[in-house]
């Protein structure tokens, strides 16, 4: 959640997973994913910039405003590039306003140790509402879409969160649920002792089994979708879901070497579920 956009997007998210799954869909559609990716990174930025938290909260209420004009009719610089999608897509205002107000949770205070409750509220921001612009770029009918955005993108969440333990406790964030904390016997809200708290596997092992539900969830809704419709979220699923499994088969105790797919890995990936 650190990179800064300096390039457009379609650079930014080369040689990512997400670009992976994306390359493979239509001209318009990888165009409005391209745009949808560009203001996530944006407002992310904001949210993880080191400026006083007071800016921070102007900057995304100015992105606010901008998205606001955007759906009276009138574009701004950094919003031009999302006109055709909204209009070609339909894609809700509420969802981008959504994001923001996800990333301003983090501007507000430092988040630590939520309640489910919250995770999931937060969850559902960053997330679950990218999901829902998301499936309808890429094509699915409501009803599936919407649960899809639902399960897909909190899982893809929880698994971000046990991948970035240590670059979130590194700014003072700690997203672990104080319920999961509580029953692994870890006492302490501070992220750098949680973190080194020899219980952590368990409280880990926690939120990757929430992830594995999210998951299989979501396998279920996309195989009775169009193949079409759902190569490219079949792409981003099973590779979180690698390293998901990944994590776990390595452990959650210090030192948390980084986990990664292999470019092999993902041309396999890419092969079973790019072609029709």
């Amino acid at each position: 959640m650190s990179a800064r956009v300096t390039q457009p997007a379609s650079n930014r998210a080369s040689g990512s997973s997400f670009y992976a799954a994306m390359r493979i869909l239509p001209g318009p559609q990888r165009e409005a994913m391209f745009a949808i990716y560009a203001f996530c990174r944006a407002v992310d930025d904001i949210a993880d910039s080191a400026a006083p938290r007071a800016d921070r909260i102007e900057e995304l209420a100015a992105w606010r405003a901008d998205i606001h004009a955007l759906y009276s009719g009138r574009t701004s610089q950094r919003t031009q590039n999302l006109a055709e999608p909204v209009r070609s897509f339909r894609l809700d205002e509420a969802d981008f306003l959504s994001v923001i107000d996800g990333m301003e949770m983090d501007v507000r205070a430092d988040i630590r140790a939520p309640t489910w409750d919250d995770l999931d509220i937060y969850c559902d921001r960053v997330a679950s509402a990218v999901g829902r612009l998301s499936v309808k770029v890429f094509g699915l009918g409501a009803q599936p879409g919407a649960k899809l955005a639902y399960h897909l993108g909190r899982a893809l969440q929880l698994t971000n969160i046990l991948r970035d333990l240590d670059e979130d406790a590194g700014v003072g964030r700690l997203y672990l649920p104080r319920e999961v904390l509580a029953r692994a016997g870890i006492a302490t809200d501070e992220p750098a002792a949680a973190l080194a708290s020899p219980a952590l596997d368990q409280a880990c092992a926690e939120i990757a089994k929430a992830a594995r539900f999210h998951f299989n969830e979501a396998g279920a809704i996309m195989a009775a979708c169009p193949r079409r419709a759902v190569r490219a979220p079949r792409i981003m699923g099973e590779v979180y879901r690698l390293m998901l499994a990944q994590m776990v088969a390595r452990g959650f105790a210090a030192p948390r070497r980084p986990v990664r797919v292999s470019r092999l890995r993902l041309l396999w990936i890419l092969a079973r579920y790019a072609v029709i």
